[in-house]
């Protein structure tokens, strides 16, 4: 689900707990490398009447808005706008408080089973990260409505995860780029996020598989939102993420080196 409601929380919520503390091999400064990770995604358009049209981003909760360009009330205490700028763009803005902290320019292929999403997230200190979305249609005629599958995501930012002790059995990950801070104890508890960006409710859980291996479980609410193993290479200079949304059917794999 947050993926593609809110790209930051794929990066900045990737906060892990170990039993360890200072000199645990996950501790340092990554950055993502765009080139070995393989990002995917899915959402789903339905024409409910006229120009109104619910909209699924993974969630399973459809959010109802009418593509007029007007705010409209939407989930995580946010606003949705669609505005149709010609029968094949449309332009989607989210916004926090009256501030857009998403904007994506959809556009259709000639044949309508391509849809590119020129998507830019922006954080509450102004930071802008983009990506484009290519996506296939796997449902539907005609138009955005329809069922959409993307494999092949074009990172255009550069990501960045600190990862450093917290008390003495726990890390704590702080990202600079939208002031989130996470810290968490590795007792399988659930520990809330702190930042602008996160919603209200947001939690994290997990466990240590092995030496380099951890699970861990993020909740909205005490919903799960997705589940993430993180594995460490064994010259501990590599960081890779498996991430699986609930209700996506592929996982995202992020790949970080240490910097």
């Amino acid at each position: 689900m947050l993926n593609r409601i809110c790209w930051l929380l794929l990066v900045t919520c990737l906060v892990i707990g170990t039993s360890w503390a200072a000199d645990d091999p996950f501790v340092g400064k990554w950055r993502l490398n765009p080139s070995r990770s393989k990002l995917s995604d899915e959402m789903k358009v339905e024409r409910v009447s006229g120009n109104k049209y619910a909209f699924d981003f993974g969630s399973g909760d459809p959010e109802t808005v009418v593509a007029d360009g007007t705010d409209q009330p939407a989930d995580f205490a946010t606003t949705l706008a669609v505005t149709i700028e010609a029968s094949n763009k449309w332009k989607v803005v989210r916004k926090k408080d009256g501030i857009a902290i998403i904007t994506a320019a959809w556009e259709l292929s000639q044949d309508g089973n391509t849809l590119t999403d020129h998507f830019t997230s922006t954080s509450s200190n102004g930071t802008q990260s983009s990506l484009d979305y290519v996506y296939d249609r796997t449902a539907g005629t005609a138009g955005f409505a329809g069922r959409w599958e993307s494999d092949s995501v074009q990172v255009n930012s550069v990501f960045e995860i600190q990862i450093e002790p917290y008390e003495e059995e726990g890390l704590s990950f702080f990202s600079l780029a939208d002031q989130t801070t996470k810290n968490t104890k590795f007792d399988g508890k659930d520990y809330p996020g702190s930042g602008p960006s996160l919603p209200k409710g947001f939690t994290t859980s997990g466990h240590r598989v092995s030496t380099l291996t951890i699970q861990l479980t993020n909740k909205l609410a005490g919903k799960i939102v997705d589940t993430r193993q993180v594995d460490l290479s064994a010259d501990l200079k590599t960081l890779t993420m498996t991430v699986r949304p609930v209700n996506h059917n592929k996982p995202n794999i992020l790949v970080f080196e240490r910097e």
